[in-house]
């Protein structure tokens, strides 16, 4: 199938009037001279997929809940709202729990069910946190790090880990991340690490940064922290939950100039409460209220819990911040997929690669989502 007449976000990182064609569902002819007969996009946006690499949960249903239906109707949400791809993170939770949830999400991968979002790999948020700097996750589970604790999981999911989140100060955290390191990305996360302990875990071969300047000391100009070490650190990504809520707009402005979209991952970090009413539901054994795209705990309102914002809409906010698009389009596809190490399979929209692609219209609301080549459809 041949489209043209788009403005297609390259392999460059740059918009380009052009077509491409998808055969087999996958990409070819990317940006070269259209024969006319193709399918005109009438001057749209083509981006591609959106990845998220931080998503507990939509429609009620949540990652940790090991539920198989229930991940089947969080991918399917994801893949209609322009998430083609995506790692689901647990919260802190008992290692059995932590077990059936990642054995779900390995059967989940390997089925790869039609109109679902495909899951690139887990992201292992928890249970290896700093009590000071929990956030929402459960203190009841929270333990020190625990490399066989590490393997066993990661035998549960067949190897999908791809991100393992410990705080660097705890008992034991170095040598975990130089022995985790080997085998995934580690994550410097939920930390009241100072800068020396953050340098102490990048020069042990931790390589990104869950939710930047959330759950972790701040950025201070005579204590600069994780966040200090991580912008100097060239080879380390970051998340970023550009909500509005998590990080000021003024810091997501300054946070890119910092570390520029080649090292930045949007992220939703949505909980099972992403689109859902207001009120209250439910993360890791904890209450938690809803009231319009955050929640908070219930028992301390004044600790955010996540998002209930999908990728999408963290985009389109981002934009709104005063983020170029081309940046943000970056920071929501191609630096995400190689922090899931999936970069040369998605990501870009480039000769060989799966064609999954979104159309969006002049106002990058959007308009059509293809998987695959094959255009998403409501049942």
């Amino acid at each position: 199938m041949n489209y043209e007449n788009a403005m297609v976000f390259g392999p460059d990182f740059r918009f380009h009037k052009g077509g491409f064609t998808v055969e087999n569902g996958r990409f070819s002819r990317v940006l070269t001279a259209s024969d006319g007969e193709g399918i005109d996009l009438g001057g749209a946006y083509v981006v591609p997929g959106f990845i998220d690499v931080h998503n507990h949960g939509n429609s009620g249903k949540d990652f940790s809940d090991g539920d198989r239906e229930g991940l089947i109707i969080l991918a399917r949400y994801l893949a209609k709202n322009g998430i083609t791809s995506f790692a689901p993170a647990s919260v802190t939770l008992p290692e059995e729990q932590l077990r059936a949830a990642y054995a779900t999400a390995a059967e989940f991968a390997a089925e790869a069910p039609k109109g679902c979002a495909v899951l690139r790999g887990i992201h292992m948020e928890g249970p290896f946190f700093s009590e000071k700097k929990k956030g929402a996750q459960n203190g009841a589970y929270l333990q020190n790090p625990n490399y066989e604790m590490f393997l066993r999981l990661n035998e549960a999911a067949r190897g999908l880990i791809k991100i393992a989140d410990v705080a660097p100060e705890l008992p034991g955290a170095i040598e975990y991340i130089e022995t985790v390191s080997k085998i995934c990305a580690v994550s410097i996360a939920h930390t009241d690490a100072n800068y020396d302990q953050a340098k102490a875990a990048l020069a042990a071969g931790a390589t990104h940064i869950t939710h930047l300047f959330n759950a972790m000391p701040s950025f201070l100009h005579r204590a600069p922290g994780v966040v200090g070490a991580a912008a100097e650190s060239p080879w380390v990504l970051a998340e970023l939950i550009c909500d509005g809520q998590h990080v000021h707009e003024s810091v997501v402005r300054a946070t890119v100039s910092m570390f520029g979209a080649d090292r930045l991952c949007l992220i939703s970090d949505a909980l099972a409460c992403c689109g859902m009413p207001k009120g209250e539901y439910m993360l890791g054994g904890q209450k938690i209220i809803l009231d319009g795209t955050v929640a908070r705990l219930a028992d301390a309102p004044e600790t955010l819990a996540g998002s209930a914002n999908n990728l999408l809409g963290i985009f389109r906010l981002a934009l709104s911040f005063g983020i170029p698009v081309e940046a943000a389009v970056r920071m929501a596809s191609e630096t995400p997929a190689r922090a899931l190490g999936v970069d040369g399979e998605v990501g870009t929209i480039a000769n060989g690669k799966r064609a999954d692609f979104l159309v969006l219209n002049t106002d990058f609301s959007l308009k059509r989502v293809f998987l695959a080549g094959s255009e998403w459809m409501e049942n």
